[in-house]
């Protein structure tokens, strides 16, 4: 019988808010990081029909001009669109225990907060690492809006909330 491959696939897209302000320091070479966490939502009808939500909170890290981009437009709050790979790290605490957690390498952030100027896009290229401005038309969409995002059908499930 011939041997299986598995296909190497790690792709995540998540969208949410920031959770508190993003941490930005550099590396002992200088290189750019920042860290920071979103709040995904998720909204479902339990068994009984009722609408409910829950949160998923996940750790992001970027990297370079991504980092910097980051650095000047992102606050507690901001949403954004995140699309990156899974990685995870470890390392020891100051008291010997060994710490790990698996979180997202960005590849791409879509900020999603209106600025003082309007343009369609902005790209801020580094290596693999993209940073996209998509801000819209002042009258399009609300400041956190992520109705473009969503499918006709599920628009018309938040309408009838």
């Amino acid at each position: 019988m011939a041997e299986l491959k598995m296909p190497e696939i790690n792709y995540v897209i998540v969208a949410g808010n920031l959770t508190k302000d993003p941490i930005f320091r550099e590396t002992t070479n200088k290189t750019p990081v920042v860290n920071f966490s979103l709040a995904s939502n998720r909204r479902f009808k339990d068994s009984s029909n009722q609408w409910q939500e829950d949160v998923c909170y996940v750790g992001i890290v970027a990297w370079n001009k991504l980092a910097e981009s980051c650095k000047e437009r992102l606050k507690k709050g901001s949403a954004v669109l995140v699309d990156g790979e899974l990685q995870s790290r470890t390392w020891k605490t100051d008291d010997g225990h060994n710490r790990s957690i698996v979180e997202i390498k960005a590849r791409r952030i879509q900020f999603l907060n209106k600025r003082g100027k309007f343009v369609d896009a902005e790209a801020v290229n580094h290596d693999e690492e993209e940073a996209i401005v998509s801000e819209e038309n002042e009258n399009n969409y609300a400041e956190d809006s992520f109705d473009k995002f969503l499918s006709n059908e599920e628009s018309d499930l938040i309408k009838d909330k």
